[in-house]
């Protein structure tokens, strides 16, 4: 664990020192680095922020991203990082704003599934996770599939649920909460469905 640490901030420390023009002692901001690769470089040092706990500084960093260059990603890791920090209506913001910039990007359609659900309004959930299981660019469809999953669940529909359990498997059959999940639909109706 500690040496995880460690390398999470021994990352940090690498993604910010990329920001920094070494040679002259001047920001990213002056200097010839090309707009999307500081903005990148923003982005991943938020990501490692947020990765490691610290929500604010990875919003900062993300916020930086984004001013120099706006992207659908940006947007969509901004809001993760503000609903970590309770900011649940701007993460939908944020969200929206990515969708509006790259609609073939599924992550923002699945966030703004999950953020509605934690907000008690699942049924709300059910377009956006539609979505983002038929998003041409997604990396993780299991994530949707699982929410999706988890909204049937609420709704009493145990063979939808269990439909959209087993879709998370095939997009990556290690997956452990569509397994758990599966197991609890069976335990709960007493017999596999």
């Amino acid at each position: 664990m500690r040496s995880s640490r460690r390398l999470t901030l021994a990352a940090v420390f690498l993604a910010t020192l990329s920001l920094t023009h070494v040679g002259q002692g001047r920001s990213a901001e002056h200097s010839d680095i090309p707009d999307p690769m500081r903005a990148y470089a923003h982005w991943q040092q938020g990501y490692l922020l947020h990765l490691s706990g610290r929500y604010q500084a990875a919003v900062d960093s993300f916020r930086e991203s984004i001013e120099i260059l706006p992207t659908a990603e940006g947007h969509t890791f901004l809001g993760w990082s503000l609903s970590m920090l309770g900011h649940t209506e701007e993460a939908l913001a944020e969200c929206k704003k990515a969708i509006a910039l790259d609609p073939d990007y599924g992550n923002p359609y699945n966030d703004i599934g999950v953020y509605l659900i934690d907000l008690g309004r699942p049924d709300e959930a059910v377009p956006w996770l539609e979505k983002a299981v038929s998003a041409k660019r997604y990396c993780c469809y299991q994530f949707a599939h699982f929410n999706l999953g988890h909204v049937r669940l609420l709704q009493g529909n145990f063979h939808a649920a269990k439909r959209s359990f087993e879709q998370a498997l095939r997009h990556d059959p290690d997956y452990l909460p569509a397994r758990k999940a599966l197991e609890y639909l069976d335990a709960k109706i007493g017999k596999p469905l």
